[in-house]
């Protein structure tokens, strides 16, 4: 068995076209759905970026336990397991450059190589000393974002990330079609901000914006209603779907050498992101902040090839840490007892009952929990601290951690799955913004845009029943029921 796995980052279901999005144009996501089972019920678990991708990587809800970080040295992790088990080559092909960061610690090492290629975002990548020259803009603002622009031909697609890390998996296919037994992790930063392509692709959506400043990189804040009017949303939402176009297109010529090789027998592909992002919807921009909107957390994902059914698509409630035990399963590894997740295999053969509930949220703020019916949003209270976990003391580094590193931390043995003592450091709990004084539950039946959040006493009881049990399954710290009110032994 060969697999293969495209992460793609801010990647929105709601604006597929195989989800029933009218905004981009996908045709090569089209594609591999067609060619695959599509899941109508994904959702992601932990949030953003670098947690998302731990959830990946061990199958667990890390939220529970740890903040944006490093693996660490008591995760069981895919890579790992896929050469320990069975001897899989795992390769990375990557431009998402938080894994090299200062947090991003371990994920690359346990593949048997791995390919960075430089220049998304803020990476520290050109060396300059001289501050560069920057346009009127609105939104963030980083200066090696500026140069690193001003050092590419913003007309030629190889000048991006995402194209030469699609070529580059294109590239590892050319060279081990004929192997078998191995794992490509092929990850592209984009449609991820700034939404960066060249004219062509911004042509396709009618981009006409004629703004006296540069705006293709959207703040983490609400919209401000004196600047964000119709036409800069619009504008926006056309650079995200320009940028997406583009990461499309490149995608269909890794999925060309599949053809190419007829590799689709016994190859695996499966798409998906870590979160969705908000382009304006519900008055904010981005993510992190707000209430976990279903744009933000119900996410694509499509498996195809393998013996997949072509053109299905499953009902089943399906989360991020499922991701892990699956690939582990069509390698005929075993997932190790600490893994949350369960593996999909199953569910290409036939659609069927997976998940009763699944959870997803940011670490020390709201625990949010669906059962693909309800959305429950389960705020901390007042005051509440939320334990970080971690045999990894790299936070301690940082000057916003410090102080709470020196005078709080606490080393023992709090994770029943780590087979080391680990530090125990008590943050800050806190609700999302605009947060009202009561925890929202919505219908996603009768409101799936979450704008009339239900007020029934005996509903949110039931509910909130099953959160405590489902964080009781999950062995959750006690933290977590504490700073919820929510009773750990019910």
């Amino acid at each position: 068995m060969r697999t293969v796995l495209v992460l793609m980052d801010s990647l929105n279901r709601h604006l597929l076209q195989c989800y029933g999005g009218s905004l981009t144009r996908t045709p090569n996501i089209d594609r591999l759905a067609q060619r695959g089972v599509t899941f109508d019920r994904h959702y992601c678990a932990s949030m953003p970026c670098m947690p998302a991708r731990r959830d990946l990587m061990n199958g667990r809800y890390n939220f529970l336990e740890s903040p944006w970080g490093c693996l660490e040295p008591y995760d069981t992790c895919l890579p790992r397991e896929l050469r320990q088990q069975r001897e899989v080559y795992t390769h990375m092909v990557t431009d998402h450059y938080h894994y090299f960061e200062w947090l991003g610690h371990g994920y690359h090492n346990f593949f048997n190589t791995w390919q960075f290629l430089r220049g998304q975002e803020g990476d520290h990548m050109h060396p300059r000393v001289r501050d560069p020259e920057v346009p009127p803009h609105r939104g963030k603002n980083r200066r090696q974002d500026w140069i690193n622009r001003s050092l590419m031909d913003p007309e030629r697609d190889l000048d991006y990330p995402t194209p030469q890390t699609f070529a580059e998996a294109a590239a590892f296919i050319d060279h081990n079609h004929a192997e078998d037994d191995w794992f490509l992790h092929c990850e592209v930063f984009d449609p991820h901000e700034p939404f960066l392509s060249p004219q062509r692709y911004r042509e396709m959506f009618g981009d006409d914006w004629n703004g006296d400043y540069t705006f293709d990189w959207p703040p983490y804040k609400p919209l401000d209603p004196e600047v964000d009017d119709a036409a800069a949303i619009a504008h926006v939402r056309k650079r995200y779907a320009a940028t997406l176009a583009m990461a499309d297109h490149h995608l269909g010529k890794l999925l060309d050498k599949l053809d190419e090789y007829e590799l689709w027998e016994d190859t695996t592909v499966i798409l998906t992101t870590d979160h969705g992002h908000l382009l304006g919807e519900h008055g904010y921009w981005a993510k992190n902040y707000m209430f976990v909107y279903e744009e933000l957390a119900h996410i694509p994902l499509i498996i195809a090839g393998g013996g997949a059914p072509q053109g299905q698509r499953r009902q089943a409630l399906t989360s991020t840490v499922d991701l892990m035990p699956t690939l582990l399963e069509l390698h005929g590894a075993t997932p190790p007892d600490t893994v949350h997740g369960r593996s999909l295999v199953p569910l290409l053969r036939q659609d069927a009952a997976h998940h009763e509930s699944v959870l997803f949220g940011y670490f020390g703020r709201d625990i949010n929990w669906t059962d693909g019916t309800h959305t429950y949003c389960r705020q901390p209270a007042p005051d509440s601290v939320c334990h970080h976990h971690t045999a990894m003391a790299v936070h301690a580094a940082l000057p916003y951690f410090r102080q709470d590193w020196a005078e709080k931390a606490e080393c023992g043995r709090y994770l029943a799955h780590s087979h080391i003592p680990v530090y125990r450091v008590p943050l800050a709990s806190q609700p999302h913004l605009d947060a009202p004084d009561f925890h929202l539950v919505h219908d996603l039946r009768a409101d799936p845009q979450q704008e009339r959040p239900l007020r029934d006493e005996a509903l949110e009881a039931r509910l909130a029943r099953a959160l405590g049990r489902q964080l009781q399954e999950l062995d959750a710290p006690p933290c977590q029921f504490t700073r919820l009110g929510l009773a750990q032994n019910a």
